[in-house]
């Protein structure tokens, strides 16, 4: 496969408190491009590269190196007996993928960030703050839902590119805790890649001295972008 040459600008921002991290600080490499195409950011994807709203960063921090991005190959990918478990105990829930924004997702993530998320960069809570995060005007997500009877449960805001899915976020009811919809989520992304036949979902960074972020290691087997290249994880 063959792309074209597309110039690409590049900026870095000033350093600022990280949001995971206590006494360090974040430094992001960011580019602003309007359009992209899909296979570009996806090329760009599997260089470390991230989404936030139509800004594509990588982080560049001047004396960390905490955050690895992190994928699953999907077609190789086995859900644990633990995670055989979260599949098991939510067979009650129906799932399904829309392609449109609903003003009831906004009601969820509102009440999950306000609740679960009043120590974070993302409280309180606003619509303005919710559109400018998960919108690009080059490139529309899709929505996995979580359905318990007539009552939304959980959302994971998922992009869709040739070859992979990206979780940008998810959110769900913040006491559904016997539930594990966090992870109900990301192995039905799985499983959508599976169905969809695409190679890899990709889960953003792991960060392992995050207790919010350290959760994603249980996917195996997974991949870790090092100076390297991608290496494969097989079992902990």
């Amino acid at each position: 496969m063959s792309f074209k040459s597309h110039p690409i600008s590049v900026g870095v921002t000033q350093t600022f408190p990280c949001s995971y991290l206590d006494n360090q600080l974040e430094q992001l490499l960011v580019l602003q491009e309007d359009p992209i195409g899909l296979e570009l950011f996806e090329r760009l994807l599997a260089l470390g590269f991230r989404r936030s709203g139509g800004t594509i960063y990588k982080p560049q921090c001047p004396n960390c190196n905490a955050c690895l991005p992190i994928r699953i190959p999907t077609k190789q990918f086995t859900p644990s007996r633990r995670q055989k478990r979260t599949l098991k105990n939510n067979k009650d829930i129906i799932w399904k993928v829309v392609d449109e924004q609903q003003e009831y997702h906004y009601n969820l993530y509102e009440r999950y960030i306000n609740e679960r998320h009043q120590d974070g960069p993302m409280y309180p809570a606003s619509k303005e703050q919710y559109q400018h995060f998960i919108n690009s005007s080059w490139l529309k997500p899709q929505y996995i839902e979580l359905w318990d009877g007539d009552a939304l449960i959980g959302v994971a805001v998922t992009d869709v590119m040739p070859n992979s899915l990206s979780a940008i976020y998810s959110f769900f009811c913040p006491n559904e805790h016997k539930r594990s919809l966090g992870s109900l989520l990301i192995l039905l992304q799985c499983r959508l890649a599976k169905m969809m036949d695409k190679d890899f979902v990709y889960l953003g960074y792991q960060i392992d001295e995050s207790r919010k972020m350290n959760y994603k290691r249980s996917y195996l087997p997974y991949q870790i972008l090092t100076t390297n290249g991608w290496q494969q994880i097989s079992d902990e």
